[in-house]
């Protein structure tokens, strides 16, 4: 069975941008249940729409898009946050990552990337390229050692395994062939993992693998 297609809130304080990015998802059989200007309206239009992904530009009036993002996550359960930004290496892009963004994408990307893009996130996987991931990491990421995560203590053996290849951007099905395990096996441990670390999804669990040392920037 088809899954349904994702309902999809536009927060841009161009009218240019959100006419064009509603156009193309539409044309593409993605339903846009909303606009946004600002912040403000963004989290506003976010309680009242319950859309499955928000587009959410970083540099807006009123409020900027990272407080939005906050608020947005905390407010409506189960919302994918995707960041706008005119440049990959933004520190406001890392900060949302850590927040519980699931990704970010440039704004001249391409239509069937915007598209694909919304898609993936609405399936709770993240959109992160490991690369830019890794210079988001070296650029803006404070110094923590494990010992700052005393939770990771809680993982097993495996699941540390599993949340370092995770940091190196491989899907559930990557693992399952690295680790030798089913798929279905590695879609629990991946989801103990979220559990025992309090993530809302795997963007949050490579910026934990990158600052507890379990992947090295530079590796």
């Amino acid at each position: 069975m088809t899954a349904p297609a994702p309902r999809v809130l536009i927060a841009d304080d161009q009218a240019l941008v959100r006419a064009g990015f509603r156009l193309i998802l539409t044309v593409r059989g993605i339903e846009v249940a909303g606009e946004a200007g600002d912040g403000a309206q963004a989290v506003e239009a976010a309680r009242r729409l319950k859309p499955d992904v928000v587009l959410m530009d970083i540099r807006m009036p009123a409020m900027d898009g990272l407080e939005a993002a906050r608020l947005t996550l905390e407010h409506v359960p189960g919302c994918r946050v995707i960041m706008l930004t005119t440049f990959d290496l933004d520190r406001y892009v890392y900060a949302a990552l850590r927040l519980g963004a699931s990704g970010f994408l440039l704004k001249d990307v391409t239509p069937e990337h915007l598209a694909a893009a919304v898609r993936l996130v609405n399936t709770g996987d993240a959109l992160l390229a490991p690369s830019i991931t890794r210079r988001l990491v070296e650029r803006f990421a404070a110094p923590v050692s494990p010992a700052a995560h005393p939770e990771l203590s809680a993982l097993t053996p495996r699941e540390r395994e599993v949340l370092t290849r995770m940091g190196h951007g491989l899907s559930n099905a990557e693992l399952a062939q690295e680790l030798t395990l089913s798929e279905a096996t590695v879609k629990t441990h991946v989801a103990r993992i979220f559990m025992k670390l309090n993530l809302r999804d795997r963007a949050q669990a490579v910026v934990v693998a990158y600052e507890t040392g379990l992947v090295s920037p530079g590796a």
